[in-house]
């Protein structure tokens, strides 16, 4: 009992310490900077949620930890004192003081197969807690990713605006020299405004995109981002065979089927031996008297048998007993039912109808681990392809727009000409932003598939290498 008690407190203990090491410290200065797997940290010490989830299964865990006590003899005190004052005969004044021991012999291992479902159970649980926290600190990680996508197109609208402000700029005094149409300043004007009007709709976005991230981190304010949307950042995707093969090991959705497998394994198996019965050992042993010390005493032994069925339930028990000097003691019980709960009889077969459902879950799951597995190399692979052509095209536009101030310089095009091939270069950068923010997602599907934490695909020979 001891050990039990201490098991359970150091078990209790030991949780506490975890949780108080997720939580952020209160008062505590917010680190410098972060990166994708420290936003997912934080976003998890700053769960309530999860917390709260966590010291539920710990409970349980004890609860389960206690559940050793079905084992072990059931012990029962009990005192009693009998007063009956007569007019006609003496006076009784009965004590009584009694111990009860009940003791499981056998049961089919009805009890050892219920602590197992109860375990199997809770390895699911924890799979579901599992599952929670990857969505809270997913839902971290893509804060991180948009806001960083945000501030690079943000950074992209200003360079443009400043560049067409400029050439608007010239374009106003060129209009007063005479050398350009009032129509097109107009028109100058009108794609300057628009750029600004971009630039505040950004800014709102940026703003609640930082909220949305502080909110999750548990912080106040946003310390520095270490990661970058990088558009020559090219990914190198490992082989569909090795993703499917760590998949086998470490998918999530895979490791919860086997979970919910064994639990109706062990459902089944104590379906079917329901039937089995119960095998228990007694005994009392009792003092009594009329007056201190108690100078009589009695004890009796006995086993009972009870069992129950669809068809048949009941019990047979047999007790021996002696109370010296001369009183000895026996006694037979049998007890029949017919038919207690003919329903019951498919217990077995639902049971069996669960497993073989969740065998099929499973066996659909793991085929389809080798389809996800190429979907997810095929998608990475195509990203990082859109990526490289959004980058080429890129290039081709800044020298198109280089080009275009040559010919601007050589009157072969206007100045508002050139201030829209501006604007046809800054959707090409904000394009080449959108496939390198699109693969930077598709990498994190993968590891979310591997149930890697973020930028660990790099350890296993894969992740983001610069061109």
């Amino acid at each position: 009992m001891k050990n039990n008690f201490l098991g359970f407190l150091s078990h209790i203990i030991f949780h506490s310490i975890l949780f108080m090491l997720m939580a952020p410290s209160l008062g505590a200065e917010p680190p410098l900077s972060i990166t994708f797997a420290d936003a997912a940290r934080l976003a998890l010490g700053a769960s309530k949620d999860l917390r709260n989830e966590y010291a539920q299964r710990a409970i349980r865990e004890g609860a389960w930890v206690w559940g050793r006590r079905a084992y072990f003899p059931r012990m029962n005190f009990s005192i009693s004192e009998d007063d009956r004052l007569s007019e006609i005969s003496a006076d009784s004044f009965l004590k009584n003081y009694s111990v009860n021991i009940d003791q499981l012999l056998w049961d089919g291992g009805r009890t050892a197969m219920g602590r197992r479902i109860e375990k199997a159970g809770l390895n699911l649980m924890g799979t579901q807690l599992e599952r929670m926290a990857r969505e809270i600190a997913e839902g971290a990680v893509s804060a991180y990713r948009s806001l960083l996508f945000s501030r690079a197109v943000l950074e992209i609208r200003e360079a443009a605006w400043e560049s067409l402000e400029e050439q608007r700029r010239i374009m106003a005094r060129e209009a007063e020299l005479g050398m350009v149409l009032e129509m097109d300043l107009i028109a100058a004007g009108i794609s300057v405004a628009e750029a600004r009007l971009e630039i505040i709709s950004l800014q709102l976005d940026l703003t609640e995109a930082e909220r949305q991230l502080a909110e999750a981190l548990g912080l106040e304010k946003i310390p520095l981002l270490s990661e970058q949307v990088d558009i020559r950042a090219k990914m190198v995707i490992p082989s569909p065979e090795m993703i499917r093969s760590l998949a086998e090991g470490r998918n999530p959705d895979l490791l919860a089927a086997r979970y919910a497998i064994q639990q109706k394994q062990e459902e089944l198996k104590f379906a079917s031996r329901s039937w089995m019965p119960n095998v228990r050992f007694n005994g009392t042993f009792s003092l009594s008297g009329q007056e201190y010390p108690l100078s009589r005493y009695n004890w009796s032994v006995g086993i009972s048998l009870d069992f129950s069925s669809p068809y048949f339930s009941g019990s047979v028990g047999a007790q021996a007993g002696w109370e010296p000097p001369y009183d000895r003691s026996a006694r037979l019980q049998n007890s029949l039912s017919p038919l207690p709960d003919p329903g019951s009889a498919l217990n077995i077969r639902s049971a069996e109808l669960a497993l073989a459902l969740e065998k099929t879950k499973y066996n659909e799951g793991f085929e389809r681990l080798g389809r996800t597995a190429l979907m997810l190399t095929e998608k990475c692979f195509l990203a990082d392809k859109k990526r490289t052509l959004a980058a080429e095209y890129l290039d081709l536009a800044a020298e198109r727009f280089r080009f275009a101030n040559l010919r601007m310089e050589l009157g072969q095009i206007t100045r508002l000409e050139l201030m829209e091939e501006r604007m046809a270069y800054t959707q090409r950068e904000i394009a080449a932003v959108e496939a390198a923010s699109a693969l930077l997602e598709n990498r994190r599907e993968l590891e979310r598939f591997l149930d890697l934490r973020p930028g660990e695909l790099s350890e296993i020979g894969g992740g983001l290498t610069h061109e």
